[in-house]
């Protein structure tokens, strides 16, 4: 089956601020969570997908990058050197063990899985203990940015919480997230076997995965065409992510009450990446996906 999108993860320098900034957006956060290797963050939950909001907050507990060894902080830190913004995309999966064999196997990663655990605040009061299990990919063709796949090995109902899965903006889910690249086709094998999925191809454009859980991957000029004003030069990165909602008047009356600048066209409203720490926010009502 094709992979599932789990979650996106935005690295910033000021998890604070940009909290406030999500906040402003409309989005529902969890409290502040730690991971026990030097990051901390904030989830904003869908129905089964969510955002990650991620910073470096304890640099002396960044464990090091090591052959057959990738250190989730550590890329964090690269990428803080030179921007903010979408540094990581996560899919689903049941066995990351099996992902991180898989992996290796067909030249999208020959790192070993990696397991750890942290406590989580629950909206009741107290704390659950959450345990994950994760499988890295990567490609010397998009040294900026990787890609994993995540397991919950905990039971499904402490993590996904009504109470953090409501948000004023009336987002649902992620359903597809937005990649400029000088060649998108270049990168057609590297994302038909991490997603395991086949691609479409068409002039300046990449498409992989399915309908609500897809990558797209775009040229300068078909980024231009669909996120005016956004640079994208460079090696490729992730630009967007889309984001379904039931009412998008309703959304539109949320952000203008919060003073939020965006802009609508041909029924999609776009939040530019300058409000939202380097990742552009595309809101489409559900029924039209």
């Amino acid at each position: 089956m094709p992979r599932r999108i789990d979650h996106l993860v935005i690295c910033v320098h000021d998890l604070a601020r940009a909290e406030q900034n999500l906040r402003t957006l409309g989005f529902t956060l969890t409290p502040t969570g730690v991971h026990p290797f030097g990051t901390s963050f904030h989830l904003a939950m869908f129905g089964n997908n969510y955002l990650e909001l991620l910073a470096v907050t304890d640099a002396t507990a960044v464990p090091a990058a090591a052959p057959g060894r990738f250190s989730f902080a550590a890329h964090h830190q690269k990428f803080l050197a030179t921007a903010e913004g979408m540094s990581m995309l996560a899919w689903h999966s049941a066995d990351a063990h099996a992902d991180a064999a898989r992996f290796k196997a067909n030249g999208s990663g020959a790192y070993a899985p990696f397991d750890f655990g942290r406590d989580a605040a629950l909206p009741a009061g107290g704390t659950a203990r959450f345990e994950f299990s994760l499988a890295f990919a990567t490609d010397p063709a998009m040294p900026k940015i990787a890609f994993f796949t995540c397991q919950q090995r905990h039971p499904p109902e402490l993590f996904w919480k009504p109470d953090y899965q409501h948000h004023r903006n009336g987002a649902l889910r992620v359903v597809e997230v937005v990649m400029s690249a000088p060649e998108p086709a270049a990168h057609r094998g590297f994302l038909e076997r991490m997603t395991e999925s086949a691609a479409e191809l068409a002039p300046g454009r990449l498409t992989v995965g399915t309908t609500g859980d897809q990558i797209t991957v775009l040229s300068p000029l078909e980024i231009a065409r669909r996120l005016p004003g956004l640079a994208v030069d460079g090696p490729p990165r992730f630009c967007a992510a889309r984001l379904a909602v039931a009412d998008l008047d309703a959304t539109k009356r949320e952000l203008k009450n919060s003073g939020v600048d965006f802009q609508v066209s041909e029924g999609i409203l776009l939040i530019p990446p300058a409000a939202s720490h380097g990742l552009a926010l595309e809101f489409v009502e559900q029924r039209t996906i």
